[in-house]
């Protein structure tokens, strides 16, 4: 095998096993810096070996029984040295705990590994940020080269943040444990949120030349899918995997064939993936089927369905829209679900009341920097430009324009400049 096929696959590899790699490790040694270590050794391991003696029948087993053989080393190693220095009469590292048995900790518990490993990487402690990054490291298993272009940050920021996590968790002594029930909900809206998050960027990124980063939404995709296995009696576990699906399926049409962004109602519906669609219809009435309230992730999800299921941009139904999103704000008042409510009732034929809702906004933008917000802007301008007033709707426009800092959406609002010209 060449050196660049093997590359190929040991990178296909990893990308499908990291997240159990490390979940298994960090149950051993109890440490998920150590775990990602230990797991990188064996990823180096693998690009040695693998060019010459060809990839084995279980690549991912593989990988495991290098990574826990160093992890075992290691341990091994710690401990002589350890003893070493209890005989020459020097006291051991007052923060050492009692040392885990690794040898007896080998057997496969995957799934609650995995489990462990999504509440630990987003353990409250941790700043957004730092948490995102190290889910993409260890879950999704991105390299930092990857995981700072996605975000268009310095690879040494994304470094850090990841180093950061890693410390801090170690620093308070975080153990690999999944939280107590009285913290279970708060730590899941956490992981949600991070996985939320990531999918977002992907699919309107804030910054950079591209409108949309297919590879980010499908990362957030398969931690959606991987947790909502995971956790299936939680019904916004599922909502929000059907709103990922939902309006994953619907990236293909962003762009139009010279790569310029294209406006939801004016995509060609048949470029939709409705294998997508079906698998996000699917995972909404999973979480509607679950006896409990409903919740934020999947009241979106059910408008995504909305647009879903309508034909033509004609045949949406706007009115419903409106009502989901009035019991949206209701549940989870916030100023972006305000700002989409507005826009939705001008699609309904509202443009006045969408306006008034706007004006409510006000208040809540100065305390949540919503001002320089470029939708709020674009909304603004297109509701104006509903009610004739295409002077008072230009200016909005080129005033979302302004703040965007993102080329793609850039010219899309200068197009609807363009548009509201006499």
């Amino acid at each position: 095998m060449s050196q660049g096929a093997a590359r190929k696959a040991v990178e296909a590899v990893w990308r499908i096993e990291a997240g159990r790699l490390v979940a298994g490790l960090a149950r051993i040694t109890q440490d998920v810096g150590l775990a990602e270590e230990f797991a990188q050794d064996a990823l180096v391991a693998a690009l040695d070996q693998w060019p010459g003696s060809g990839v084995p029948p279980n690549p991912g087993g593989w990988l495991m029984t290098v990574a826990k053989n160093r992890a075992i080393d290691a341990h091994r190693r710690r401990v002589v040295h350890l003893r070493a220095a209890e005989r020459l009469g020097r006291d051991a590292d007052p923060t050492d705990g009692p040392e885990p048995d690794l040898e007896d900790a080998l057997d496969d518990h995957i799934g609650d590994d995995l489990l462990r490993l999504v509440f630990t990487a987003c353990h409250p402690s941790l700043p957004m940020d730092n948490r995102v990054a190290l889910v993409l490291r260890c879950l999704g298993g991105l390299s930092t080269d990857e995981i700072a272009r996605a975000f268009l940050i310095p690879e040494a920021t994304a470094a850090q943040r990841i180093v950061r996590a890693k410390r801090k968790l170690a620093e308070q002594h975080v153990p690999f444990a999944l939280p107590t029930p009285p913290e279970m909900a708060e730590r899941l809206a956490s992981v949600l949120e991070v996985v939320y998050l990531v999918f977002n960027e992907g699919y309107s990124a804030t910054a950079g030349q591209d409108w949309t980063r297919p590879a980010l939404c499908h990362e957030a995709l398969r931690l959606g899918r991987v947790i909502a296995g995971l956790i299936p009696r939680e019904p916004e576990v599922h909502g929000l995997l059907a709103l990922m699906e939902i309006q994953a399926s619907r990236l293909r049409a962003r762009n139009g064939p010279d790569g310029a962004p294209v406006r939801l109602g004016d995509q060609d519906r048949r470029t939709w993936d409705h294998l997508l669609i079906r698998r996000g219809l699917e995972s909404l009435a999973r979480a509607e089927a679950l006896d409990a309230p409903v919740g934020p992730y999947t009241l979106q999800a059910e408008i995504a369905a909305c647009h879903a299921r309508a034909r033509t941009a004609a045949d949406t139904d706007w009115e419903r829209i409106v009502a989901l999103y009035t019991v949206l704000g209701h549940i989870w008042p916030n100023p972006v679900v305000t700002l989409n409510h507005a826009a939705a009732l001008g699609l309904a034929g509202r443009p006045a009341d969408g306006l008034d809702k706007l004006d409510t906004l006000d208040e809540m933008s100065r305390g949540a920097g919503l001002s320089g917000y470029p939708q709020l802007a674009a909304v603004r301008g297109d509701l104006l430009a509903r009610l004739g007033r295409s002077a008072d709707a230009a200016a909005e426009f080129r005033r979302a324009a302004a703040a965007t800092r993102n080329d793609g959406e850039k010219a899309l609002f200068l197009a609807r400049v363009r548009d509201l010209q006499p």
